[in-house]
């Protein structure tokens, strides 16, 4: 009987992403270097953040709620993030200033992968 060659993501988007690890996602994200993260955080943001721009043409300051990231979008936001980095954000990480900017969400990110809170 033939084995199912079908990528380990559901999602179409993850197709053709990095190796996948233990945990269903790229061990780069995790631990990888910054590029690695912020390419990780950019993917989940323009797949659930519902921007009015394209998250790849953002500057990692940019103020994401100029962009458009609205309060719902920044809950699918967070849901993408816990997905892609097998994370889960503290209650005291949501809030606005958290994720304001790809340089915030990635330095809250690093904290929490890292073991801590950011």
């Amino acid at each position: 009987m033939p084995q199912d060659a079908s990528q380990p993501f559901a999602n179409p988007s993850f197709e053709g992403s990095q190796t996948v690890g233990a945990a269903g996602f790229s061990p780069s994200a995790t631990g990888g270097t910054d590029d690695d993260m912020v390419a990780g955080i950019r993917s989940v943001l323009a797949e659930c953040g519902g921007l009015a721009v394209d998250a790849g043409t953002l500057a990692i300051d940019d103020d994401l709620y100029s962009a458009g990231l609205t309060s719902h979008g920044c809950v699918g936001l967070m849901l993408g993030l816990e997905e892609q980095f097998d994370v889960e954000f503290p209650e005291k990480l949501l809030n606005r200033r958290t994720f304001e900017s790809i340089a915030a969400i990635r330095d809250a990110v690093r904290g929490l992968v890292d073991g801590g809170e950011a």
